[in-house]
């Protein structure tokens, strides 16, 4: 089954009657539509939808990940998922497709912006997007930042290496988790490991705290002054942030990675038998 069928499915189970037939008219309207009438039907979602969660059940996560590989929409709202769906519905030309998005984006308030980028992932012919992403990831909006770079595949999917440093760095720069970033460790990169580490050091010269997060993306390129860098944590850091560099030191390929988490046997052992996980430590953050 498609996202948009899925979506048309999911919103028809949960509105009342009135909304279902606004709805069904609209998008029927939109097939091979002008783009006035897509324009005047997303403006009106808010106010015959509502802004109730969308809250799917697990089946329909499932079903969302046999639809798309990676759409997550467990947070998302009935009138996001009324905004994709209309715009889904617009039409599958990629190049007309960009450009009205493009024109939505450019005089949408915020809600509508997080549903916009929320949506990403299920656009036609993906590799347009890919400025508009950069723009979303570029906001001092936290909430649309979070639409691009959280339970979103398509940064992992379509961004280049630098850009995607760039938005893993920001994600802690203005305090967001790391954890629900799709992919996070498959595009780990030496540069990145490198570029969190100078912004720790950064954040230690102001006495000011570092997220035990910024480890994860580390530890796979660990080495040489690196490893220091763990060896500080280890020793001075609180305990969220010591497992973190355990755990980052056990992701290490250096040999010495070894030997130093070694010399604290509490921590080896914690991270040998799975008592301490990236997973833990974001749900205690």
């Amino acid at each position: 089954m498609t996202p948009e069928l899925l979506l048309k499915q999911w919103l028809e189970s949960r509105l009342p009657a009135d909304a279902q037939t606004w709805l069904a008219d609209a998008a029927a309207k939109l097939r091979n539509g002008s783009d006035t009438e897509l324009y005047r039907s997303i403006s009106l979602v808010t106010r015959k939808i509502g802004k109730a969660d969308l809250a799917p059940t697990t089946a329909e996560l499932k079903q969302a990940g046999v639809a798309r590989e990676g759409w997550n929409p467990s947070d998302w709202s009935l009138d996001q998922a009324a905004r994709i769906y209309l715009l889904l519905m617009s039409g599958t030309d990629g190049a007309t497709f960009l450009r009205r998005l493009d024109q939505l984006c450019n005089t949408a308030d915020v809600g509508e912006l997080v549903a916009f980028y929320r949506g990403l992932p299920l656009y036609p012919d993906q590799s347009r997007y890919v400025l508009r992403a950069a723009e979303g990831i570029r906001t001092n909006m936290k909430a649309v930042f979070e639409a691009v770079a959280h339970r979103n595949p398509y940064p992992a999917e379509q961004l280049s290496e630098p850009a995607w440093n760039q938005m893993v760095l920001k994600t802690l720069f203005i305090g967001s988790t790391l954890h629900p970033i799709v992919d996070l460790d498959r595009r780990a990169n030496p540069v990145l490991a490198r570029m969190l580490c100078d912004y720790a050091h950064e954040r230690w010269a102001a006495g000011r705290p570092i997220s035990p997060e910024l480890w994860r993306c580390v530890g796979p390129h660990a080495t040489g002054d690196m490893l220091r860098d763990l060896g500080r944590v280890l020793e001075k850091g609180t305990a969220p942030e010591r497992n973190a560099a355990a755990l980052a030191l056990a992701s290490s390929p250096d040999p010495a990675a070894t030997g130093l988490l070694w010399a604290y046997p509490e921590l080896s052992i914690a991270v040998s038998e799975n008592k301490v996980s990236w997973q833990t430590l974001a749900g205690s953050a």
